[in-house]
């Protein structure tokens, strides 16, 4: 067994089952996905730590605690189709085309783009598309659910609009130092929400809160 083998067993008992993430389908999909071929070589040695990594100037790939605790807490199941949002170097991609039926994976840098084609080229359900992260991808909505990579300011309404009824959006709502995750539902054609547990994650580009007009 390889040494990163033996560090995703690693991360799955002491970041993920022990953080209470339960559900046998993330623990397995992350089993399954080799985290350390979606860093740069220079930061293998981070694949597996319990940190951010940085991919690309100020892109990140989620801790695998939250990243874990942000797939349960957004329920995706066999039949959903997901935008993830900050796709980066498609490992998140990777992971959750696992859990659902069809995954748009979106990146606005062109680099991440065609990096992440390359490597989620083998998972056939999975399309990485470019835009706006902010803009979400409204060719193919609606989602079930929208997967946010990173920390962002305020309610995403661009991106509450492309989700489907009974759809989820999960992601980080930036508090000052830290932050909650969030989960965001649309029932009855009206948005609602409920707060997750404590997180503390870089900002993802595009979503700062933003700023009214001054006198």
């Amino acid at each position: 067994m390889s040494s990163f083998s033996v560090q995703r067993r690693n991360m799955i008992e002491a970041q993920i089952r022990a953080n209470d993430v339960t559900d046998p389908r993330i623990q397995a999909a992350m089993n399954d996905v080799p985290r350390e071929r979606f860093v740069p070589p220079e930061k293998r040695a981070l694949a597996y730590a319990d940190i951010p990594v940085e991919v690309s100037p100020g892109r990140y790939l989620l801790d695998p605690r939250t990243f874990a605790k942000l797939l349960e807490l957004a329920d995706v199941r066999p039949e959903d189709r997901v935008l993830d949002v900050g796709c980066v170097t498609g490992y998140s991609a990777a992971v959750i085309a696992r859990l659902a039926q069809k995954v748009f994976a979106l990146e606005q840098d062109a680099a991440l783009v065609r990096l992440a084609s390359e490597r989620v080229s083998g998972t056939p359900n999975v399309e990485v598309v470019q835009g706006a992260l902010n803009q979400g991808h409204k060719p193919a909505a609606p989602f079930d659910v929208i997967f946010v990579n990173g920390a962002i300011q305020e309610q995403p309404e661009v991106l509450l609009g492309q989700l489907a009824e009974g759809g989820r959006l999960v992601a980080v709502l930036a508090d000052g130092t830290g932050g909650k995750a969030q989960l965001f539902v649309r029932e009855h054609g009206r948005i609602g929400g409920r707060p997750g547990f404590d997180a503390s994650v870089p900002a993802l580009v595009g979503f700062s809160k933003s700023v009214g007009f001054r006198f």
